[in-house]
């Protein structure tokens, strides 16, 4: 019996195993094939997962950083209303707007605070640039304020170059206040700045409330055309700014008689 360990028959082996070796590899290939197949369909499910995960994940970022965003303007917004405190010396109630009034022929808001905030009618009401409106209507937890715009609006103003006083009233329009009776003599120009001037009771001295942007003088007319941008935010404006403190006191209520005694 020859010795399986001998040298002599290692030519022998070797020659066999190069024979048989295209063998074994032709009848490995379909199980070979079968796991490159199975690797490539879960790698590809992987790589759908994942992307598909990406993509959520992508979405989600984009929701936050939209947020973000929005938050970021809303807190300049409100450093903005507050600090116009500030620069007016003011005390003030901050409100959110939280409805339009849906009528075609009126100008007004509803806002999130009412009487049990302190909130009255009559109460001046304004953003970071400029006056607003008033409140016109009270409910317990929300009130209605009529912009500077509406029709029915008017406030006393004046000229902050000269002190030359009028009455801007509302257009109806977004963009445009007029003023009543103004004389062809007049000194107003184009540009002038229109603070309230706080005759009426209604709204406090030196708010900002529009610049003039128009003046047409007819020599046959008794009175010039004035016409005036708003300086509020009256289309953008989120949150507002109810004026409190000793300038903006509600009426007080009038004196019951009092009853004679027998």
């Amino acid at each position: 019996m020859i010795d399986l360990n001998s040298r002599l028959l290692e030519p022998v082996r070797s020659a066999l195993a190069t024979l048989v070796s295209p063998i074994y590899v032709i009848a490995e290939s379909p199980y070979q094939m079968g796991r490159q197949a199975s690797q490539t369909l879960s790698t590809r499910e992987l790589l759908i997962t994942e992307n598909a995960r990406l993509e959520k994940r992508n979405l989600e970022l984009a929701q936050t950083a939209q947020q973000f965003v929005a938050l970021r303007e809303e807190n300049d917004r409100l450093r903005q209303l507050l600090g116009s405190r500030q620069r007016l010396g003011v005390e003030g109630l901050v409100a959110e707007l939280i409805g339009v009034v849906p009528s075609p022929n009126t100008f007004q808001i509803e806002i999130d605070k009412g009487a049990d905030a302190g909130v009255f009618v009559g109460q001046a009401v304004i953003d970071a640039d400029g006056l607003f409106g008033q409140v016109v209507e009270v409910a317990q937890f929300t009130s209605r304020v009529m912009l500077v715009i509406d029709a029915a609006h008017a406030v006393p103003v004046q000229v902050l170059r000269n002190d030359f006083r009028s009455i801007a009233a509302g257009t109806g329009r977004v963009d445009r206040l007029e003023l009543e009776y103004v004389p062809i003599t007049a000194d107003i120009r184009v540009g002038d700045q229109l603070v309230s001037s706080g005759l009426g009771g209604h709204f406090p001295q030196g708010y900002p409330v529009g610049e003039v942007v128009s003046v047409v003088v007819d020599p046959t007319l008794t009175y010039a055309q004035v016409g005036a941008r708003p300086l509020a935010a009256l289309d953008r404006a989120r949150h507002v700014l109810l004026v409190t403190g000793s300038e903006a006191l509600p009426p007080a209520p009038a004196e019951q008689p009092v009853e004679a005694t027998p």
